[in-house]
């Protein structure tokens, strides 16, 4: 009876190892088999991703996942959600990658898996220049709001660091924090340096507040049985770090304010 039981057992723990094992490989099999390879963007994150004034989805994260695409000799699908809906995008296997300016939070790791860095942000306060703040710790006082993307790594960045003020999340992203700042409704915000970069200089009543907050690595992610599209992934990232590709691509998008002059 108890060999009968552990045989049974045993083949219930081979089954599901293989089909675990052959579904891990399912990703790369399915883009291979289709030859499309399906990213999750943002809707609107300037520099990583947006429709430019031609209409055409652009941005950094795009660029980089069309040039990988193109090597691959696969068609690029690209599906854009607001921040929050990423990741339910890739668990539900909608999307194969998020392909976005995303943190490696040990939060998010309980649900997927992220490449290496592809590159860096610096953490940043924002505000209009007439409410007289000079570096991002006068936020952290009881009467003050910040705004920031909602289940983003600002927001959890800004209940760390700015916990005395009042956090609002915008499912919107940048975007629609720097329309609360415009409009008065809230204080300040919180996001990175480039991105925030392509609002100031459109505008001239928004400041950097002095100071860098955080710097954090981004990276890529895909569901956690993927792990050869993982690994090419990875791989990928080091080959264009060699040839000198990604560096451009950092440089012009994500380090300067070039692109706007040709997208905007």
């Amino acid at each position: 009876m108890k060999f009968s039981i552990l045989k049974t057992a045993l083949a219930v723990f081979i089954t599901a190892f293989i089909s675990t094992s052959a579904f891990a490989e399912s990703t790369m099999e399915k883009i291979v088999k289709t030859g499309k390879l399906t990213i999750a963007v943002q809707t609107q994150g300037p520099p990583v991703s947006f429709v430019n004034k031609a209409g055409k989805r652009t941005g950094f994260a795009v660029e980089l996942a069309q040039m990988m695409a193109d090597d691959m000799g696969v068609e690029l699908v690209v599906q854009d959600y607001d921040w929050k809906g990423l990741i339910p995008a890739l668990i539900s296997g909608k999307a194969d990658v998020i392909a976005a300016d995303m943190t490696p939070t040990a939060k998010r790791h309980m649900q997927i898996v992220f490449t290496e860095p592809v590159f860096f942000s610096e953490t940043i306060a924002f505000a209009k220049a007439d409410k007289g703040f000079s570096s991002w710790k006068d936020l952290n006082k009881d009467g003050i709001s910040v705004g920031a993307t909602q289940a983003s790594s600002w927001s959890d960045i800004a209940r760390k660091m700015i916990s005395n003020a009042k956090l609002k999340e915008y499912s919107g992203g940048t975007a629609q924090t720097v329309q609360a700042v415009v409009a008065g409704r809230i204080d300040a915000g919180i996001s990175d340096r480039a991105t925030i970069a392509a609002f100031t200089s459109s505008n001239k009543d928004l400041v950097v507040l002095d100071g860098q907050i955080t710097k954090e690595p981004l990276g890529f992610a895909v569901r956690p049985d993927s792990l050869h599209l993982l690994h090419a992934l990875n791989n990928y990232k080091r080959l264009i770090e060699l040839d000198g590709r990604l560096g451009q691509k950092i440089q012009y998008w994500w380090n300067s304010t070039d692109w706007q002059a040709d997208h905007n």
